[in-house]
């Protein structure tokens, strides 16, 4: 990724200017928000481009996330905005004000498969392959990117430890047991599980770069890494894990996916699925999240998975520990922002921008409780052992 222009630091208008006044949606969702345009709170919106408003009301969150990458608004504290929007729902509401947009979107997802097994390795080469020393400076040491565990944690190293703890002491792993990990990401709980509970792990990922960094730091353990997409499975598992991995299957796949796992998993083993979840179900996507983040990216809701398993998969457990991923993220950033300085040659100031908004929007969908984070745990009917659930 090439360094983009530097941009000039956005400069609010005054008052009285043609800038400081919203149309009607965006001034009412204002009010019931609790933030201003032009205002001093830290969740105010300082507006430096006239242009802001028709890119809003033209293209909905997409302008509204482009503009700020373009300098057009700033904020001091994103992530309080970001609550605020969406405690009352204002990414929907704005959506449906754009319906125009919203209906060629519609129709696209009803027409073709964003996840299909030809558009399986899009997330990595969009996403997880940018650069490692992203991710190495943002992340913790086990290179973790999903939801820390934050009941006894206090620093981001504790919690994502006690995250991999907790999602093998829920698998109930035994030395000798075979573990397939779904989207192993950089290898963290491949190594972690082979390190601590004695098991012997595949662990599949679509990104290249990922693939590479996890069989290098796996070496030497019983640990093989793949690049393979889920459809392409083989072989026999006695615990299978997914972690962070089942937003990017889509609803169109859900039943496919557990199919698979159905097939390859131990009829005495058990499944964890750990994803992110959406309070309601939905087939529309964040536009701005799709095209700069994470593209065909679904959030499923618990019907979705709840349809998806049923009768193929029991339900042994169910935990949701969603506003720990507001605690995640704000680390996230604080670590980013520190190393900014030793990246910002490399990535410039529109990229700069856009991981601000990326991880503090999150935050602030995650504590607007919109956003839900689910570790599930099922088993096949024919398992015969009794489930005593982990916390």
């Amino acid at each position: 990724m090439q360094p983009s222009q530097h941009l000039t630091p956005a400069k609010a208008f005054s008052p009285d200017s043609p800038a400081a006044h919203p149309p009607g949606l965006l001034h009412r969702l204002a009010a019931e928000s609790g933030f201003r345009f032009n205002g001093s709170d830290p969740w105010d919106i300082a507006v430096a481009d006239r242009r802001f408003y028709r890119r809003v009301a033209l293209q909905g969150s997409l302008g509204f996330g482009e503009a700020y990458m373009d300098g057009w608004w700033e904020c001091e504290r994103l992530d309080q905005l970001f609550h605020r929007l969406l405690r009352v729902d204002a990414d929907r509401r704005i959506e449906r004000w754009v319906n125009l947009r919203r209906l060629g979107a519609a129709a696209r997802r009803l027409l073709v498969n964003p996840q299909s097994r030809r558009r399986a390795f899009v997330p990595g080469e969009h996403h997880y392959d940018i650069g490692n020393d992203v991710f190495e400076a943002m992340l913790d040491p086990t290179m973790s990117y999903s939801c820390g565990y934050w009941v006894r944690a206090r620093t981001l190293d504790e919690a994502q430890h006690d995250k991999l703890d907790l999602i093998c002491r829920k698998l109930e792993l035994k030395p000798g047991e075979r573990l397939l990990d779904i989207g192993c990401g950089w290898g963290g709980l491949a190594r972690f599980a082979a390190e601590h509970y004695g098991v012997e792990v595949l662990g599949i990922t679509v990104s290249r770069e990922q693939q590479k960094f996890a069989a290098a730091r796996c070496a030497g353990l019983p640990v093989r890494i793949e690049l393979i997409d889920y459809r392409d499975l083989a072989g026999r598992f006695d615990k299978v894990v997914s972690v962070g991995m089942f937003e990017h299957v889509g609803p169109r796949n859900h039943a496919a996916f557990f199919a698979i796992i159905d097939r390859v998993l131990a009829e005495e083993g058990l499944l964890l699925v750990h994803t992110i979840g959406n309070y309601v179900t939905s087939r529309e996507v964040d536009p701005w999240i799709d095209k700069y983040v994470f593209p065909n990216g679904h959030l499923p809701s618990a019907a979705e998975i709840t349809r998806a398993v049923e009768g193929r998969f029991l339900i042994e457990d169910w935990h949701n520990y969603g506003p720990d991923y507001d605690r995640t993220l704000m680390a996230w950033w604080d670590n980013f922002e520190r190393a900014w300085p030793a990246l910002c040659g490399k990535y410039g100031e529109r990229f700069y921008r856009m991981w601000k908004y990326y991880l503090l929007s999150c935050a602030g969908f995650f504590r607007a409780r919109q956003g839900q984070l689910w570790q599930v745990v099922m088993s096949k009917r024919a398992r015969s052992a009794m489930y005593r659930s982990v916390r």
